[in-house]
């Protein structure tokens, strides 16, 4: 796979120590035209599936492949709305999967996916995935969990603490494939970056047994890839009770 400059790149994902199979899907995607490539810039994924009978592993790749696809043939200038545009047809491609394989009914999926263009950063989310922000030795989560407990804590209802022991921490608010439409979160305007800034995308079952603190020390104390596998084996030593997926992403002059 071609990285052009500017970026530094490392993805990884891992079934964990509990769970039989793995339901999560990640993806990073540029344009091979370098005219393509000023206008598309760089497309990065992460999808964690839900459903028995390996629903959501189907689910979370349509979703990867599907918001890739709309998002790599859409038309306009609009970053955002291509991303957009991916998960509403990523939702409705969930649905008729779900219908065409009865077996699969309830399928479904988080997806958080970022564009670069430049050092503008685009993004839409869904689920309980994340998106965090290293930068000078602080993180900061940019998306907001749709999940029952994700909603007390924002609303300070229970803290850290008891939402990671919450009986119903996974009960998910919105999902790709759920329900008859979907909002999508999606800033409006970009939120600018800087040289050495780190993205980190992520399922839950990396951000629930690893705090941010432990991420942040893990992704400074070396390159890419080997923190990848770091934050992973991190997951797995706290008990790895779910799928594990992330990508991390530094910008580069």
């Amino acid at each position: 796979m071609r990285i052009r400059p500017g970026i530094e790149l490392a993805g990884l994902s891992d079934v964990g120590c509990l769970r039989p199979n793995n339901e999560d899907s990640y993806s990073y995607w540029e344009p091979l035209r370098s005219e393509q490539f000023r206008q598309t810039g760089r497309l990065a994924i992460v999808a964690d599936g839900m459903g028995g009978h390996k629903g959501g592993q189907e689910a979370s790749r349509i979703a990867v492949e599907t918001v890739k696809k709309v998002y790599a043939d859409g038309s306009g200038d609009n970053p955002r709305d291509k991303l957009v545009a991916g998960f509403h047809a990523a939702h409705q491609h969930i649905i008729l999967y779900g219908q065409k394989h009865p077996l699969l009914q309830g399928l479904g999926t988080t997806c958080t996916a970022i564009v670069l263009v430049g050092k503008a950063l685009y993004f839409a989310h869904i689920g309980d995935s994340r998106l965090y922000l290293l930068r000078d030795s602080r993180i900061q989560r940019l998306t907001q969990d749709h999940s029952y407990v994700g909603r007390l804590l924002d609303h300070g209802v229970i803290g850290a603490a008891e939402a990671a022991v919450h009986p119903y921490r996974n009960i998910l608010l919105k999902a790709l494939g759920v329900g008859e439409e979907i909002d999508p979160d999606s800033p409006e305007q970009p939120v600018p970056l800087q040289n050495d800034d780190v993205l980190l995308l992520c399922t839950d079952g990396l951000w629930s047994v690893v705090s941010e603190d432990e991420m942040c020390g893990i992704v400074a104390s070396g390159t890419l890839s080997q923190a990848c596998q770091a934050l992973v084996d991190k997951a797995k030593e706290h008990g790895g009770p779910d799928n594990i997926t992330l990508q991390l992403l530094r910008i580069v002059k």
